[in-house]
Protein backbone atom coordinates (compact mmCIF):
# COMPACT_ATOMS: atom_id res chain seq x y z
CA UNK A 1 0.00 0.00 0.00
CA UNK A 2 1.44 3.16 -0.93
CA UNK A 3 1.53 6.26 1.98
CA UNK A 4 1.53 9.47 1.46
CA UNK A 5 4.05 11.27 3.06
CA UNK A 6 7.16 9.37 4.08
CA UNK A 7 10.42 10.90 6.08
CA UNK A 8 13.96 9.91 5.30
CA UNK A 9 16.52 9.95 8.29
CA UNK A 10 19.95 10.75 7.17
CA UNK A 11 22.75 9.62 9.75
CA UNK A 12 26.13 8.27 8.34
CA UNK A 13 24.71 7.88 4.80
CA UNK A 14 25.12 11.47 3.10
CA UNK A 15 24.58 10.90 -0.65
CA UNK A 16 21.30 10.27 -2.77
CA UNK A 17 22.00 7.51 -4.53
CA UNK A 18 22.07 3.47 -3.90
CA UNK A 19 20.33 4.89 -0.49
CA UNK A 20 18.35 1.81 0.98
CA UNK A 21 16.18 3.69 3.06
CA UNK A 22 15.35 6.81 0.28
CA UNK A 23 14.61 3.88 -1.81
CA UNK A 24 12.19 2.27 0.08
CA UNK A 25 10.68 5.38 0.92
CA UNK A 26 10.99 6.83 -2.96
CA UNK A 27 9.20 3.27 -4.09
CA UNK A 28 6.50 3.52 -0.98
CA UNK A 29 5.25 6.73 -0.83
CA UNK A 30 4.11 9.50 -3.14
CA UNK A 31 5.89 12.62 -1.35
CA UNK A 32 9.04 12.17 0.64
CA UNK A 33 10.35 14.03 2.80
CA UNK A 34 14.75 14.53 3.63
CA UNK A 35 16.49 15.67 7.24
CA UNK A 36 19.49 15.47 9.24
CA UNK A 37 19.59 16.06 12.55
CA UNK A 38 23.13 17.67 14.06
CA UNK A 39 22.44 15.44 17.31
CA UNK A 40 23.75 17.94 20.86
CA UNK A 41 24.29 14.70 22.97
CA UNK A 42 26.37 13.76 20.29
CA UNK A 43 28.24 16.85 19.37
CA UNK A 44 28.52 18.28 23.08
CA UNK A 45 30.64 15.54 24.04
CA UNK A 46 33.25 16.48 20.85
CA UNK A 47 36.35 17.12 23.09
CA UNK A 48 37.03 20.67 20.66
CA UNK A 49 34.93 23.39 18.35
CA UNK A 50 37.27 22.88 15.23
CA UNK A 51 36.46 19.45 14.98
CA UNK A 52 37.31 18.15 11.29
CA UNK A 53 34.41 15.58 11.33
CA UNK A 54 31.70 18.42 11.62
CA UNK A 55 33.17 20.51 9.18
CA UNK A 56 33.34 17.78 6.99
CA UNK A 57 29.54 16.25 7.48
CA UNK A 58 28.07 20.06 7.75
CA UNK A 59 30.06 20.78 3.56
CA UNK A 60 28.70 17.06 2.83
CA UNK A 61 25.18 18.05 4.10
CA UNK A 62 25.43 21.48 1.57
CA UNK A 63 25.86 18.92 -1.25
CA UNK A 64 23.60 16.76 -0.67
CA UNK A 65 20.94 19.44 0.04
CA UNK A 66 22.15 20.91 -3.58
CA UNK A 67 21.25 17.34 -4.95
CA UNK A 68 17.74 16.62 -3.24
CA UNK A 69 16.51 20.21 -4.28
CA UNK A 70 17.66 19.65 -7.81
CA UNK A 71 14.54 16.75 -7.04
CA UNK A 72 12.42 18.96 -6.04
CA UNK A 73 12.97 19.01 -2.49
CA UNK A 74 15.56 19.61 -0.53
CA UNK A 75 17.18 18.85 3.35
CA UNK A 76 15.38 20.01 6.23
CA UNK A 77 18.46 20.50 8.52
CA UNK A 78 17.67 20.35 13.13
CA UNK A 79 20.11 21.45 15.86
CA UNK A 80 18.80 19.38 19.00
CA UNK A 81 17.79 16.01 20.29
CA UNK A 82 17.22 13.54 17.62
CA UNK A 83 15.39 11.16 20.13
CA UNK A 84 13.40 14.53 20.37
CA UNK A 85 13.45 16.40 16.66
CA UNK A 86 12.32 13.45 14.70
CA UNK A 87 8.92 12.20 15.91
CA UNK A 88 8.30 16.01 16.16
CA UNK A 89 9.28 16.56 12.48
CA UNK A 90 7.25 13.22 11.31
CA UNK A 91 3.93 14.74 13.49
CA UNK A 92 4.54 18.24 11.86
CA UNK A 93 4.45 17.04 8.49
CA UNK A 94 1.84 14.63 9.04
CA UNK A 95 4.42 11.15 7.76
CA UNK A 96 3.13 8.01 7.78
CA UNK A 97 6.49 6.19 8.49
CA UNK A 98 10.00 7.57 9.31
CA UNK A 99 12.55 5.87 7.08
CA UNK A 100 16.45 5.25 8.41
CA UNK A 101 19.69 2.87 7.87
CA UNK A 102 20.85 0.86 10.31
CA UNK A 103 23.43 1.93 12.80
CA UNK A 104 25.02 -0.70 15.00
CA UNK A 105 26.54 1.19 18.25
CA UNK A 106 24.89 1.12 21.24
CA UNK A 107 24.02 4.56 21.93
CA UNK A 108 22.50 4.52 18.15
CA UNK A 109 20.57 1.81 18.62
CA UNK A 110 19.39 3.20 22.19
CA UNK A 111 18.36 6.47 20.31
CA UNK A 112 16.61 4.72 17.80
CA UNK A 113 14.69 2.23 20.04
CA UNK A 114 13.61 5.71 21.66
CA UNK A 115 12.81 7.11 18.03
CA UNK A 116 10.59 4.29 17.49
CA UNK A 117 8.50 4.41 20.54
CA UNK A 118 7.70 7.89 19.96
CA UNK A 119 6.54 7.39 17.09
CA UNK A 120 4.61 4.23 17.72
CA UNK A 121 3.10 6.45 20.34
CA UNK A 122 1.80 8.63 17.34
CA UNK A 123 0.84 5.46 15.31
CA UNK A 124 3.61 6.15 13.30
CA UNK A 125 6.22 3.47 11.44
CA UNK A 126 9.56 3.83 11.75
CA UNK A 127 12.01 1.46 9.00
CA UNK A 128 14.98 0.85 9.61
CA UNK A 129 17.19 -0.88 6.47
CA UNK A 130 20.74 -2.34 5.80
CA UNK A 131 23.12 0.11 3.81
CA UNK A 132 26.34 0.52 5.39
CA UNK A 133 26.84 -3.04 5.52
CA UNK A 134 26.48 -6.13 3.05
CA UNK A 135 25.40 -8.16 5.41
CA UNK A 136 24.43 -7.39 8.96
CA UNK A 137 22.21 -9.13 12.37
CA UNK A 138 21.98 -12.98 11.86
CA UNK A 139 22.81 -12.67 7.51
CA UNK A 140 26.51 -14.47 8.67
CA UNK A 141 26.48 -17.26 11.34
CA UNK A 142 28.20 -20.15 12.29
CA UNK A 143 26.84 -23.79 11.28
CA UNK A 144 25.52 -23.31 15.45
CA UNK A 145 23.59 -20.24 14.51
CA UNK A 146 25.96 -17.99 16.42
CA UNK A 147 28.21 -14.89 15.66
CA UNK A 148 31.46 -16.01 14.54
CA UNK A 149 34.26 -14.80 17.10
CA UNK A 150 37.58 -14.71 14.62
CA UNK A 151 38.04 -13.45 11.07
CA UNK A 152 39.03 -16.23 8.83
CA UNK A 153 35.85 -18.47 9.29
CA UNK A 154 33.81 -15.34 8.84
CA UNK A 155 35.12 -13.95 5.73
CA UNK A 156 35.24 -17.42 4.31
CA UNK A 157 31.16 -17.86 5.34
CA UNK A 158 30.34 -14.32 4.02
CA UNK A 159 32.21 -14.85 0.62
CA UNK A 160 29.80 -18.21 0.55
CA UNK A 161 26.87 -16.29 1.08
CA UNK A 162 27.62 -13.32 -1.30
CA UNK A 163 25.91 -13.15 -4.00
CA UNK A 164 25.22 -10.48 -7.24
CA UNK A 165 21.58 -9.60 -5.64
CA UNK A 166 23.94 -8.38 -2.48
CA UNK A 167 25.95 -5.53 -4.61
CA UNK A 168 22.91 -4.31 -6.74
CA UNK A 169 22.16 -0.15 -6.54
CA UNK A 170 19.34 0.66 -5.17
CA UNK A 171 17.59 3.30 -7.16
CA UNK A 172 16.27 6.56 -5.59
CA UNK A 173 13.89 7.55 -8.18
CA UNK A 174 10.70 9.02 -7.02
CA UNK A 175 9.04 12.58 -6.28
CA UNK A 176 10.20 14.23 -3.20
CA UNK A 177 8.55 16.57 -1.07
CA UNK A 178 8.60 20.33 -1.79
CA UNK A 179 8.96 21.82 1.58
CA UNK A 180 10.98 25.17 1.96
CA UNK A 181 14.21 24.80 3.72
CA UNK A 182 16.38 26.84 5.22
CA UNK A 183 19.42 24.99 4.21
CA UNK A 184 22.39 23.68 5.85
CA UNK A 185 23.45 26.08 9.07
CA UNK A 186 26.60 27.50 8.88
CA UNK A 187 29.52 26.08 11.69
CA UNK A 188 28.94 28.82 13.75
CA UNK A 189 25.12 28.22 14.42
CA UNK A 190 26.09 25.07 15.49
CA UNK A 191 28.47 26.28 17.81
CA UNK A 192 31.81 25.35 15.98
CA UNK A 193 34.67 26.43 13.81
CA UNK A 194 36.11 26.04 10.42
CA UNK A 195 39.02 23.47 10.27
CA UNK A 196 42.17 22.89 8.05
CA UNK A 197 40.40 19.93 5.92
CA UNK A 198 40.54 22.26 2.85
CA UNK A 199 44.20 23.02 3.83
CA UNK A 200 44.93 19.02 4.00
CA UNK A 201 43.41 18.31 0.58
CA UNK A 202 40.19 16.78 2.23
CA UNK A 203 36.83 17.35 -0.07
CA UNK A 204 34.15 16.14 1.36
CA UNK A 205 30.92 15.02 -0.17
CA UNK A 206 29.88 12.71 -2.86
CA UNK A 207 31.93 14.57 -5.01
CA UNK A 208 35.10 14.17 -2.71
CA UNK A 209 34.39 10.44 -2.32
CA UNK A 210 33.83 9.71 -6.33
CA UNK A 211 37.45 11.51 -7.28
CA UNK A 212 38.78 9.28 -4.81
CA UNK A 213 37.74 6.18 -5.99
CA UNK A 214 37.91 7.01 -9.59
CA UNK A 215 41.56 7.58 -8.92
CA UNK A 216 42.00 4.61 -7.27
CA UNK A 217 39.78 2.28 -8.99
CA UNK A 218 41.55 2.79 -12.17
CA UNK A 219 45.13 3.48 -11.30
CA UNK A 220 46.14 1.85 -7.81
CA UNK A 221 43.18 -1.27 -7.01
CA UNK A 222 45.69 -3.71 -9.20
CA UNK A 223 48.37 -2.89 -7.35
CA UNK A 224 46.41 -2.61 -3.51
CA UNK A 225 48.03 -5.95 -1.93
CA UNK A 226 51.40 -5.28 -2.95
CA UNK A 227 51.13 -1.67 -1.71
CA UNK A 228 49.22 -0.77 0.96
CA UNK A 229 51.56 -1.84 3.67
CA UNK A 230 53.96 0.64 2.97
CA UNK A 231 52.97 4.38 4.72
CA UNK A 232 55.77 6.29 2.41
CA UNK A 233 53.85 5.24 -0.98
CA UNK A 234 50.22 6.14 -2.51
CA UNK A 235 49.08 2.66 -2.11
CA UNK A 236 45.67 2.88 -0.44
CA UNK A 237 42.04 4.42 -1.53
CA UNK A 238 41.86 7.33 1.46
CA UNK A 239 37.84 6.52 1.32
CA UNK A 240 37.47 5.74 5.14
CA UNK A 241 36.12 8.83 5.66
CA UNK A 242 33.51 8.65 3.06
CA UNK A 243 32.49 5.16 4.28
CA UNK A 244 32.22 6.33 7.79
CA UNK A 245 29.52 9.00 6.61
CA UNK A 246 28.16 7.19 3.68
CA UNK A 247 28.98 9.94 1.36
CA UNK A 248 30.19 6.73 -1.29
CA UNK A 249 27.97 3.23 -1.55
CA UNK A 250 29.69 0.23 0.08
CA UNK A 251 28.20 -1.98 -2.58
CA UNK A 252 29.53 0.00 -5.46
CA UNK A 253 33.00 -0.63 -3.90
CA UNK A 254 32.12 -4.26 -3.61
CA UNK A 255 31.22 -5.05 -7.00
CA UNK A 256 33.64 -2.92 -8.31
CA UNK A 257 36.30 -5.43 -5.79
CA UNK A 258 34.44 -8.59 -7.54
CA UNK A 259 34.65 -7.27 -11.09
CA UNK A 260 38.15 -6.66 -10.30
CA UNK A 261 38.93 -9.46 -8.76
CA UNK A 262 40.68 -7.51 -6.37
CA UNK A 263 40.54 -9.98 -3.60
CA UNK A 264 42.80 -8.58 -0.94
CA UNK A 265 41.14 -4.80 -0.96
CA UNK A 266 37.90 -6.94 -0.46
CA UNK A 267 39.03 -8.62 2.16
CA UNK A 268 39.33 -4.65 4.02
CA UNK A 269 35.74 -4.29 3.03
CA UNK A 270 35.01 -7.51 4.56
CA UNK A 271 36.83 -6.79 8.10
CA UNK A 272 34.25 -3.69 8.00
CA UNK A 273 31.21 -5.94 7.92
CA UNK A 274 32.81 -7.96 10.52
CA UNK A 275 33.42 -5.15 13.05
CA UNK A 276 30.11 -4.32 12.25
CA UNK A 277 28.92 -7.45 13.58
CA UNK A 278 30.77 -8.33 16.35
CA UNK A 279 29.66 -4.32 18.06
CA UNK A 280 26.19 -5.38 16.95
CA UNK A 281 25.95 -8.34 18.90
CA UNK A 282 28.69 -8.12 21.25
CA UNK A 283 27.89 -4.59 22.86
CA UNK A 284 30.37 -4.91 25.87
CA UNK A 285 32.95 -4.62 23.67
CA UNK A 286 32.75 -0.40 23.74
CA UNK A 287 34.06 -0.75 27.33
CA UNK A 288 35.32 -4.07 28.37
CA UNK A 289 37.53 -6.69 26.43
CA UNK A 290 36.11 -9.02 23.89
CA UNK A 291 37.58 -11.69 26.13
CA UNK A 292 37.06 -11.07 29.91
CA UNK A 293 39.59 -12.92 30.92
CA UNK A 294 42.00 -9.69 28.76
CA UNK A 295 40.50 -7.42 32.05
CA UNK A 296 42.44 -8.91 34.36
CA UNK A 297 45.66 -7.67 32.61
CA UNK A 298 47.19 -5.24 35.17
CA UNK A 299 47.98 -1.92 33.02
CA UNK A 300 50.78 0.41 33.75
CA UNK A 301 50.07 3.96 35.14
CA UNK A 302 52.16 5.85 33.20
CA UNK A 303 50.71 9.48 31.67
CA UNK A 304 54.53 10.36 30.81
CA UNK A 305 54.95 7.15 28.70
CA UNK A 306 51.18 8.27 26.91
CA UNK A 307 52.47 11.74 26.36
CA UNK A 308 55.17 10.80 24.93
CA UNK A 309 53.18 8.75 22.34
CA UNK A 310 50.30 10.85 21.87
CA UNK A 311 52.83 13.70 21.26
CA UNK A 312 55.08 11.23 19.18
CA UNK A 313 58.29 12.11 21.37
CA UNK A 314 58.66 7.91 22.56
CA UNK A 315 62.36 7.66 20.62
CA UNK A 316 60.94 5.02 17.76
CA UNK A 317 61.22 7.14 14.83
CA UNK A 318 58.63 5.00 12.95
CA UNK A 319 55.86 5.12 15.97
CA UNK A 320 56.67 8.84 16.35
CA UNK A 321 56.28 9.37 12.34
CA UNK A 322 52.52 8.20 12.56
CA UNK A 323 51.46 9.53 15.65
CA UNK A 324 52.36 12.85 14.13
CA UNK A 325 50.90 12.05 11.37
CA UNK A 326 47.72 11.39 13.25
CA UNK A 327 48.25 14.86 15.04
CA UNK A 328 48.88 16.74 11.88
CA UNK A 329 46.27 15.72 9.67
CA UNK A 330 43.34 13.53 12.02
CA UNK A 331 44.26 10.08 9.43
CA UNK A 332 46.86 7.13 10.07
CA UNK A 333 48.20 4.83 7.73
CA UNK A 334 46.42 1.15 8.46
CA UNK A 335 49.89 -0.84 9.08
CA UNK A 336 50.79 2.34 11.10
CA UNK A 337 47.63 2.10 13.67
CA UNK A 338 48.54 -1.49 14.24
CA UNK A 339 52.10 -0.57 14.86
CA UNK A 340 51.82 2.49 17.39
CA UNK A 341 48.42 0.07 19.04
CA UNK A 342 51.08 -2.87 19.89
CA UNK A 343 53.50 -0.25 21.23
CA UNK A 344 51.43 1.41 23.35
CA UNK A 345 49.81 -1.40 25.00
CA UNK A 346 52.52 -4.48 24.55
CA UNK A 347 56.01 -1.65 24.81
CA UNK A 348 54.74 0.59 27.21
CA UNK A 349 52.25 -1.92 28.98
CA UNK A 350 49.54 0.97 28.61
CA UNK A 351 45.78 -0.03 28.38
CA UNK A 352 44.36 -0.46 24.82
CA UNK A 353 41.42 1.94 26.28
CA UNK A 354 43.19 5.08 26.69
CA UNK A 355 44.74 4.73 23.39
CA UNK A 356 41.12 3.97 21.62
CA UNK A 357 40.03 7.21 23.31
CA UNK A 358 43.13 8.95 21.85
CA UNK A 359 42.45 8.08 18.12
CA UNK A 360 38.69 8.47 18.96
CA UNK A 361 39.35 12.17 19.31
CA UNK A 362 41.57 12.44 16.78
CA UNK A 363 40.66 10.63 13.41
CA UNK A 364 38.46 12.04 10.98
CA UNK A 365 37.37 8.52 9.81
CA UNK A 366 36.53 7.45 13.76
CA UNK A 367 34.15 4.62 13.69
CA UNK A 368 33.74 2.97 17.22
CA UNK A 369 33.44 -0.52 15.73
CA UNK A 370 36.66 -0.57 13.40
CA UNK A 371 38.34 1.65 15.80
CA UNK A 372 37.63 -0.26 18.82
CA UNK A 373 38.18 -3.81 16.88
CA UNK A 374 41.60 -2.66 15.48
CA UNK A 375 42.53 -2.20 19.10
CA UNK A 376 41.38 -5.33 20.39
CA UNK A 377 43.13 -6.80 18.07
CA UNK A 378 46.46 -5.29 19.31
CA UNK A 379 46.19 -5.93 22.43
CA UNK A 380 45.03 -9.51 21.48
CA UNK A 381 41.65 -9.07 23.89
CA UNK A 382 39.48 -8.95 20.99
CA UNK A 383 38.45 -11.19 18.25
CA UNK A 384 41.82 -12.65 16.83
CA UNK A 385 42.79 -16.31 16.49
CA UNK A 386 46.91 -15.09 17.27
CA UNK A 387 47.76 -14.79 21.18
CA UNK A 388 49.32 -12.03 23.58
CA UNK A 389 52.49 -12.98 22.43
CA UNK A 390 52.03 -11.32 19.27
CA UNK A 391 54.23 -7.98 19.46
CA UNK A 392 55.66 -6.19 16.63
CA UNK A 393 59.08 -4.87 16.88
CA UNK A 394 58.61 -1.14 16.03
CA UNK A 395 62.56 -0.86 14.45
CA UNK A 396 61.57 -4.43 12.82
CA UNK A 397 58.67 -2.80 11.05
CA UNK A 398 60.11 0.37 10.13
CA UNK A 399 62.90 -1.64 8.29
CA UNK A 400 60.50 -3.44 6.52
CA UNK A 401 57.56 -0.84 5.47
CA UNK A 402 59.48 2.18 5.39
CA UNK A 403 63.04 0.78 4.31
CA UNK A 404 64.30 4.23 2.76
CA UNK A 405 62.63 6.38 5.99
CA UNK A 406 60.70 8.50 3.34
CA UNK A 407 57.71 8.48 5.82
CA UNK A 408 59.94 9.01 8.99
CA UNK A 409 61.34 11.92 7.13
CA UNK A 410 58.55 13.64 6.34
CA UNK A 411 57.08 13.79 9.79
CA UNK A 412 60.08 14.00 12.17
CA UNK A 413 62.55 16.09 10.12
CA UNK A 414 65.05 16.15 12.65
CA UNK A 415 66.27 13.20 11.76
CA UNK A 416 66.20 13.62 7.77
CA UNK A 417 69.40 13.64 7.52
CA UNK A 418 70.43 10.23 8.73
CA UNK A 419 70.68 7.54 6.68
CA UNK A 420 68.66 4.72 5.98
CA UNK A 421 71.03 2.10 8.03
CA UNK A 422 70.34 4.72 11.06
CA UNK A 423 66.97 5.81 10.99
CA UNK A 424 65.38 3.60 12.03
CA UNK A 425 67.28 3.44 15.24
CA UNK A 426 69.12 6.24 15.52
CA UNK A 427 70.35 5.16 19.18
CA UNK A 428 72.63 2.40 17.70
CA UNK A 429 75.03 5.46 15.74
CA UNK A 430 78.08 6.31 17.62
CA UNK A 431 78.56 9.89 19.58
CA UNK A 432 80.93 10.81 16.67
CA UNK A 433 78.20 9.93 14.68
CA UNK A 434 75.25 11.48 16.23
CA UNK A 435 77.75 15.21 16.67
CA UNK A 436 78.49 14.96 12.76
CA UNK A 437 74.89 14.40 11.73
CA UNK A 438 73.58 16.97 14.67
CA UNK A 439 71.02 14.68 15.88
CA UNK A 440 72.00 14.01 19.71
CA UNK A 441 70.43 11.68 21.03
CA UNK A 442 68.27 13.21 24.33
CA UNK A 443 69.30 16.43 22.89
CA UNK A 444 67.93 16.71 19.11
CA UNK A 445 65.96 13.71 19.56
CA UNK A 446 64.52 11.64 22.53
CA UNK A 447 66.14 8.56 23.62
CA UNK A 448 63.97 5.43 23.39
CA UNK A 449 61.67 5.39 25.96
CA UNK A 450 61.65 1.80 26.61
CA UNK A 451 64.15 -1.01 25.65
CA UNK A 452 61.83 -2.88 23.34
CA UNK A 453 63.58 -6.79 24.15
CA UNK A 454 62.86 -6.02 28.05
CA UNK A 455 59.11 -4.65 27.33
CA UNK A 456 58.48 -7.45 25.63
CA UNK A 457 59.56 -9.68 28.46
CA UNK A 458 57.13 -7.65 30.90
CA UNK A 459 54.66 -7.33 28.72
CA UNK A 460 54.81 -11.69 28.22
CA UNK A 461 54.77 -11.67 32.64
CA UNK A 462 51.94 -8.79 32.54
CA UNK A 463 49.80 -11.06 30.26
CA UNK A 464 50.37 -14.45 32.38
CA UNK A 465 47.02 -14.11 33.91
CA UNK A 466 45.51 -15.09 30.76
CA UNK A 467 47.05 -18.25 30.46
CA UNK A 468 44.65 -21.13 30.77
CA UNK A 469 45.91 -23.52 33.39
CA UNK A 470 47.98 -26.35 31.84
CA UNK A 471 45.94 -29.92 32.91
CA UNK A 472 46.95 -32.61 35.24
Amino acid sequence: MTQEKALVWFRRDLRDHDHAALSAALAGAKKVYCVFVFDTQILAALPARRDRRVHFIRESLCELDAALRQRGGGLIVRHGQAAEEIPALALALGVSAVYANRDYEPAAKARDDAVAARLADAGIDFLDFKDQAIFDRGDVLTQAGRPFSVFTPYKNAWLKRLTAADWVAHPCDGSLGGIETAGVPELAELGFESSDIAQLGIRPGMSGARSLWDEFRSRRIDHYSALRDFPAVKGVSYLSVHLRFGTISLRELVRSAIEKDAATWLGELIWRDFYFMILDHFPHVAGQAFKPEYDMIQWAQWPEGFAAWCSGQTGYPLVDAAMRQLNHSGWMHNRLRMVVASFLTKDLGIDWRAGERYFADQLNDFDLSANNGGWQWAASSGCDAQPYFRIFNPVTQSERFDPEGKFIRRYVPELAKLSNKHIHAPWAMSQVEQENRAVVIGRDYPAPIVDHARAREATLARYAVVRKPSLP
